[in-house]
């Protein structure tokens, strides 16, 4: 099989990935870095020195970081939904969206999570803070954008979607996306409720208990 992908089920980034290939039904061959394959492990090392996925191997080429990784799909391997629009000014938006749930959700939602991991005297109160209030800015934002839209960039499933997905989902067990973001809190559920993202998390479910703050009984 020409595609073959380095992900971990769990991961926000690989869940990315994994959205836009769902999506179109593309055929890829897992290669599931998990404890059980460390074999997998190995070989992304060797592809990739900084050990950070999800990667893209594409007949023999790596393809590194997620929105490339859809970027590259859309081009080599594009099927019926189309996750980058051809209009250049939609496309613009799109990829603005995209940039903003991988810089302002994401990353403080993994800031919260990753010092949840470090020992009681390693821990950084002030950056989990100012996470916290990183989050709420970007609720408030989207709340405003979410307001006039059906998916993120606008009225049709996008990349941007495939990166709201994951970040969204694990954001609100880091840091609750309270009643004061009803339209956040609807578009939560609309991504949750798309097969392409509903399968991602089933197939996650496994390794909830590895979730260092707890995963909570809902979703």
């Amino acid at each position: 099989m020409s595609l073959q992908l380095y992900a971990h089920p769990f991961s926000s980034y690989c869940q990315k990935v994994l959205v836009a290939l769902y999506e179109n039904g593309t055929p890829f061959e897992w290669r599931a870095l998990t404890p059980e394959t460390p074999h997998a492990m190995a070989e992304l090392i060797e592809i990739w020195p900084m050990k950070r996925f999800p990667v893209l191997v594409d007949d023999g080429r790596p393809v590194i970081e997620s929105t490339v990784i859809i970027e590259h799909l859309g081009l080599h391997h594009p099927g019926p939904v189309r996750l980058v629009p051809d209009d250049p000014r939609a496309a613009l938006e799109t990829r603005w969206m995209d940039r903003f749930f991988d810089n302002y959700v994401a990353t403080p939602q993994q800031k919260i999570v990753f010092d949840a991991m470090r020992e009681q005297h390693e821990r950084d109160a002030r950056g989990v803070a100012d996470a916290r209030e990183m989050l709420d800015t970007s609720y408030a934002f989207l709340e405003r954008k979410m307001a006039t839209r059906q998916w993120a960039a606008g009225d049709a499933f996008s990349l941007a979607d495939c990166a709201a997905a994951p970040f969204l989902f694990y954001a609100d067990w880091c840091h609750r996306i309270g009643d004061a973001y009803p339209n956040v809190i609807a578009y939560r559920r609309r991504l949750l409720a798309r097969p392409s993202f509903a399968r991602a998390v089933d197939e996650a479910r496994p390794y909830r208990p590895l979730f260092p703050l707890g995963a909570p009984d809902r979703d």
